[in-house]
């Protein structure tokens, strides 16, 4: 029998931007209601240096722990299962489709879904834990929770990497991976969605040349989504999209308020879209030179 935290009350917020803090009216728990077991599933290839942080943040407050690895080369599995996690290997099917065949690899109807460059901070722990002790998990079918990047040296806490919210605590029997089948999935939930306030910690960036290098591999997946949607390269988002996202990051969303980091984020993030409509239009003209006469 897994140990969870004393019950009460999960601190549930309205979804928004920027969080707030409501006056929240005590619930009262009967002491008989049973705790639903926790299933978490973590979709991973060659992460041998981020699933020990990861299966850590999750090992001993939950039921069970799934890796499903896909193509991986490298100690991903020795990890896993010295953590206890029940290892899988499975097929890469683009996000979207793989995490889904993941998520049937759980006993559990309640889910964590988490990548292996995550980590469930305290706060957030206690929090999930409260939602599940409580009345919450009869009342939503899923929670959203901020995620936070630390990159350099500090979290981000404004601009457009933050709050983040993500829908990663769900019901499997209402909620499963949607969205685009190539890049940007997201859960697609059918019922009420709480947001808690605990923070789901972000280690995406080693550093920054680990940043640079996903601009290229991203612009080249927004091409193939562009393509088969149909839509063509133009001028105007070219040049507006890149400038919006500039001023939306770093003054609209504060991302000045996170020092010369934050600076980075807001340029780079708009240079990035830049190269992915630049090779857009590179994949609708681009020709071998022709021979000199």
């Amino acid at each position: 029998m897994v140990n969870r935290a004393p019950r009460g009350n999960a601190r549930l917020y309205p979804a928004s931007r920027r969080l707030h803090r409501p006056r929240i009216t005590p619930t009262v728990h009967s002491p008989a209601r049973d705790v639903p077991p926790l299933s978490v599933v973590i979709v991973a290839r060659n992460e041998e240096r981020n699933l020990p942080r990861c299966l850590a943040s999750v090992r001993g407050w939950t039921d069970e722990l799934v890796v499903a690895l896909n193509g991986t080369t490298d100690g991903s599995e020795t990890v896993s299962l010295a953590a206890g996690a029940a290892v899988h290997h499975l097929p890469w099917r683009g996000y979207r489709d793989t995490k889904n065949d993941a998520l049937a690899l759980a006993r559990n109807n309640w889910v964590l879904s988490l990548d292996a460059d995550e980590e469930v901070s305290p706060a957030l722990q206690r929090e999930i834990t409260a939602f599940l002790a409580g009345d919450a998990h009869e009342r939503f079918s899923g929670a959203r929770f901020p995620r936070k990047v630390w990159f350099i040296d500090r979290w981000i806490t404004h601009g457009d990497w933050y709050p983040d919210l993500s829908l990663r605590l769900f019901r499997r029997d209402r909620a499963r991976w949607g969205g685009d089948a190539i890049v940007h999935e997201k859960i697609d939930c059918d019922g009420p969605v709480a947001t808690l306030r605990g923070d789901l910690h972000h280690y995406s960036f080693p550093d920054v040349a680990a940043h640079v290098a996903k601009i290229t591999p991203f612009a080249d997946l927004f091409v193939r989504q562009q393509r088969e949607k149909g839509r063509r390269f133009a001028i105007p988002s070219a040049l507006i999209r890149p400038l919006w996202r500039l001023f939306r990051a770093y003054v609209l969303r504060r991302g000045f308020l996170d020092g010369f980091p934050g600076l980075y984020i807001a340029v780079a993030t708009a240079f990035g879209v830049f190269v992915r409509h630049t090779r857009l239009y590179e994949s609708e003209r681009a020709h071998t030179p022709e021979p000199r006469k």
